[in-house]
């Protein structure tokens, strides 16, 4: 079941890169006490992913921050290395990148996607939300390839501006 507006995130352990490496994060603490955009990306240094939905929130995360929200996150299903690696490419200093690398996280908000047609396993959809003290307020999916609307940051904006 695909989680909705009003649920409560569910508590998982990912990965983020610390001063030292990769750590564990749990999502229920990171999500706790604040107002989180979160967006998803199917893969880190995919076209679209890089040459489109990053970008936006690269762009726009001063206003994203002063509309209301008190974090920005980019989550994948890729490694904690990679995500950093991405990170440093995008000049994504502003937001905490996620690695969901093992689909927990993206598989338990039933926003997972099996993109081994194209070599690539199981896959987050390319989604964005707002959760505030854990619990969602917006969510914007995006499910025709190539299109990126209802997870861009210009519709997170919008939402946060309200």
């Amino acid at each position: 079941m695909t989680i909705a507006t009003g649920d409560r995130l569910p508590d998982v352990t990912i990965k983020t890169n610390g001063p030292k490496g990769p750590e564990d994060l749990a999502t229920g603490d990171f999500f706790a006490g604040r107002r989180v955009v979160l967006f998803a990306v199917p893969g880190a240094f995919t076209p679209g992913c890089s040459n489109t939905h990053m970008p936006g929130f690269v762009v726009h995360a001063d206003d994203i921050l002063a509309a209301g929200a008190d974090a920005i996150a980019c989550m994948a299903v890729n490694d904690a290395f990679v995500m950093d690696a991405w990170q440093k490419d995008q000049n994504a200093q502003a937001m905490t990148m996620l690695a969901d690398g093992n689909a927990e996280f993206t598989r338990a908000l039933g926003l997972d996607m099996d993109a081994s047609g194209g070599g690539m396993g199981t896959r987050s959809k390319r989604f964005a939300l707002v959760a505030n003290d854990g619990v969602v307020e917006y969510l914007g999916v995006d499910t025709q390839k190539g299109v990126i609307e209802a997870s861009s940051a210009d519709a997170i904006l919008a939402h946060l501006k309200g």
